[in-house]
């Protein structure tokens, strides 16, 4: 399904950095070891390696890795593209800065748990985990995501889960984004930033 969706002309969710990234770009500090998880085609880790971030993005698609470094290479940065699974992918452990998990609700609940477990271990001491994506009333406005309120995030999910992080901001929120064609219109919101600590 990914490599179909990939496959179409243009990026179909934008070559722009989330809005949410962006808001978020004072963590993104020069010689800073950064991971991009289900990357899709480079929209944020090109953002991030354009900040001087040492950049690793890893998506399941090949179609969507071989845009992302197309993409890396018309805007003169590099990037460590890798084609794996996100529910069988090594998670390092205490290696990097910043992790940034942006709109990956493609997940199950129990597939989640095991991501979310991964990006806790990934995160150096006082790196900064930075999760973006739906709140279950994305379902009605259609304007994005999967069509599966259990795969969206709540506050108290993300309380529960990152409990052993200190918490910087959780805020849920409504706004319009137009990424792509991917994400475009009035959506449910929801970020959070948090400090392994």
């Amino acid at each position: 399904m990914w490599d179909e969706r990939f496959r179409q002309p243009g990026y179909f969710y934008g070559t722009e950095p989330s809005a949410f990234l962006q808001r978020e770009a004072q963590h993104l500090r020069p010689g800073r070891k950064a991971l991009s998880i289900a990357d899709g085609e480079g929209r944020n880790s090109v953002f991030m390696a354009e900040r001087g971030m040492e950049v690793t993005a890893m998506d399941g698609s090949e179609v969507a890795v071989e845009k992302a470094k197309k993409l890396a290479e018309e805007r003169g940065v590099e990037v460590d593209y890798r084609v794996g699974d996100i529910t069988a992918w090594d998670w390092q452990h205490d290696v990097y800065d910043v992790v940034a998990g942006i709109f990956f609700q493609f997940l199950a609940p129990d597939e989640r748990k095991d991501v979310f477990d991964g990006l806790r271990r990934s995160l150096r001491k006082g790196g900064i985990l930075l999760l973006h994506g739906y709140r279950p009333d994305q379902i009605e406005y259609g304007t994005g995501g999967p069509p599966y309120p259990e795969n969206m995030y709540t506050e108290t999910l993300l309380w529960e889960e990152f409990a052993s992080l200190e918490v910087l901001r959780l805020e849920a929120y409504d706004a319009e984004i137009h990424e792509g064609k991917g994400h475009n219109g009035m959506s449910a919101l929801i970020d959070l930033v948090a400090r392994k600590i």
